[in-house]
């Protein structure tokens, strides 16, 4: 069975502004590095993703802010913060982004496909009446809930490796039963939250807060000891990765020291968990990553990691 490949054009249209980290040669370098891997490219399936609706939206977020979201792009732009912009096309662009994570789910409960998502803006700060880092909407999270929602999946894992604590995810699903939140992410980082001690109102939150500049041996590890540790005795019904690239070696917004074995590790290893689990059902989200060859080529691996 294929991995799918799920983007939308209309990611490219969010735009940010000129010197802004997050920008769409993140999402032109995947394709290119893809283009260039053409064994890969001709193996996986290349999907269109859909939009998501501002009722599938409103699943994570207040209805409100989804609409304030909308009438921004409508009106032109709009500065959530200093780092988080909305564009005139932002709103096709964040929907789409989010409608891909849905359409991944769509396959993986269909025929447990697995599939990587490679769209922009990310989603894991954003909180539900607010944009922040560089996120409208928190794509992982609306998908954790779509999923239980739609497709009648109790469980949900949600496992996060980008540099940044998720907070945005944590504040998303924390509340709900069920949903299970692990995220490794440099400390004392951006956005200064996920303690090791915050655990979630429900202590279904396992945060793995890491100095910057250790052996790359040590982050993998405490990774998948969380990631064991969350599901202890809870087996999951799907499987989300927000798969941040900026958690790699040199990467300018972030300390780790990953290289490209190491995301071949780590999406290995949630492969056979997931296979494990729940017959392979699982997705994966682009995140940050602001080295954009670097970023290209780590999709790449992980695009190959997740055929198993």
């Amino acid at each position: 069975m294929s991995v799918a490949f799920i983007s939308h054009s209309d990611c490219g249209r969010h735009d940010t502004g000129w010197g802004h980290p997050e920008h769409v040669g993140r999402l032109r370098a995947v394709t290119r590095a893809l283009r260039e891997d053409w064994e890969l490219m001709l193996r996986i399936e290349h999907r269109e993703g859909r939009h998501a609706t501002a009722d599938e939206l409103a699943l994570a977020h207040d209805a409100a802010y989804v609409a304030a979201v909308r009438d921004a792009a409508a009106a032109g732009g709009v500065r959530f913060d200093a780092d988080t912009v909305a564009s005139e096309g932002s709103w096709d662009a964040a929907t789409a982004g989010a409608g891909c994570v849905l359409d991944g789910i769509d396959l993986a409960v269909g025929d447990g496909r697995r599939s990587f998502c490679a769209v922009r803006p990310p989603g894991h700060h954003a909180l539900r009446a607010h944009a922040m880092g560089f996120c409208l909407f928190g794509n992982v999270a609306v998908g954790a809930h779509y999923a239980r929602a739609r497709h009648a999946l109790r469980r949900v894992l949600i496992v996060d490796w980008d540099v940044h604590h998720g907070n945005g995810t944590q504040a998303l699903v924390q509340d709900t039963e069920d949903i299970r939140f692990v995220s490794m992410h440099q400390w004392p980082w951006y956005p200064g939250t996920g303690a090791a001690d915050d655990r979630g109102s429900k202590e279904s939150v396992w945060n793995v807060p890491m100095p910057g500049g250790l052996p790359a041996s040590q982050y993998v590890s405490a990774f998948l000891g969380a990631v064991d540790a969350a599901t202890a005795a809870w087996t999951p019904d799907l499987v989300l990765i927000s798969a941040g690239f900026d958690s790699l070696n040199g990467d300018p917004l972030g300390g780790f020291t990953l290289e490209m074995d190491d995301v071949a590790t780590l999406t290995r290893e949630m492969v056979d968990r997931a296979t494990a689990w729940c017959g392979g059902r699982l997705v994966s989200a682009l995140e940050g990553g602001y080295a954009p060859d670097r970023v290209g080529e780590a999709a790449v691996v992980h695009m190959r990691a997740l055929e198993g």
